[in-house]
C-alpha cells in the first residue's frame, strides 16, 4: 500500500461528507496557497492562536506569515519564545492552551472521518483535545486511508521514520511514538469549532 498518494477526487469528497456528518467544517481546496487563504477567513483579527510543529503549516506558508507579523492576530508563540526567563517561559507555556484557536495538521485520516495525531512530547493535544475553542487542521490528501486500521498503519510504518530521520538530522537522539490520538468526533454541548482544510496536495509527512 501507498501511503504517500494523493486520493482521488470521489474519495476525498467520501471523506469530506464523513467528516460533515460528524459536525466539523470541511473546506476542500486545490493548493497550499488555496489553504492558507482559507486561514486567514477562519480565525477574526485580536483571536489568540498556537500552532503545532508541522511541515504541513511550513508548506503552505503559514509558519512565514506568523514570522513576519503581517496579520492581526495574538500569536501566542511569539510571546514564548521572546521570554528569555525559564520559569516566565514556562508559565506562558502552560498559559497557551487556552488560545482561542490550535492549527496544526493531522498522521492520517480515514475515510469514515476519524483521524490520527502521534506525539513524543504531547504538548499539542491538550488543544486539540480540550483547551482551544476551535481547531483548524490542514490536510494534505495523500493522508487519506482507507479505514481507522490503515491510517494507524501508516502513523507506524510512514510517518514515525519519517520524523525519526528529520529529528536525528536536527541533531536530537530521535523521536518516538509516545502518545497516539484518535480523534472519533466531538460532543455538540462542548461548542467547539473543528475545521478541516482538505488539500488536493501532497502536504507533510
Amino acid at each position: 500500500m501507498s501511503f504517500n498518494t494523493l486520493a482521488s477526487n470521489e474519495i476525498q469528497t467520501k471523506t469530506a461528507e464523513a467528516l460533515r456528518v460528524k459536525g466539523y467544517e470541511v473546506y476542500e481546496v486545490e493548493t497550499g496557497a488555496d489553504a492558507l487563504e482559507k486561514i486567514k477567513t477562519l480565525i477574526p483579527k485580536d483571536a489568540s492562536l498556537m500552532n503545532g510543529s508541522s511541515r504541513t503549516l511550513e508548506q503552505i506558508g503559514f509558519v512565514n506569515l506568523l514570522k513576519t507579523g503581517k496579520h492581526e492576530w495574538n500569536n501566542l508563540h511569539d510571546a514564548i519564545i521572546a521570554e528569555k526567563n525559564p520559569d516566565k517561559q514556562a508559565e506562558l507555556r502552560k498559559q497557551s492552551v487556552l488560545s482561542d484557536y490550535y492549527l496544526g495538521s493531522v498522521h492520517a485520516l480515514s475515510e469514515t472521518g476519524e483521524f490520527i495525531i502521534a506525539s513524543a512530547s504531547g504538548s499539542q493535544l491538550p488543544h486539540i483535545v480540550f483547551t482551544s475553542q476551535n481547531l483548524i487542521f490542514v490536510v494534505g490528501a495523500q493522508k487519506i486511508m482507507p479505514t481507522l486500521d490503515e491510517a494507524r498503519h501508516r502513523v507506524k510504518e510512514y510517518v514515525f521514520p519519517l520524523e525519526d530521520k528529520r529529528m536525528k538530522e536536527a541533531g536530537y537522539s530521535g523521536s518516538m511514538i509516545a502518545k497516539e490520538l484518535i480523534f472519533h468526533g466531538e460532543l455538540v454541548a462542548m461548542g467547539r469549532k473543528i475545521n478541516v482544510i482538505l488539500v488536493n496536495e501532497s502536504l507533510g509527512f
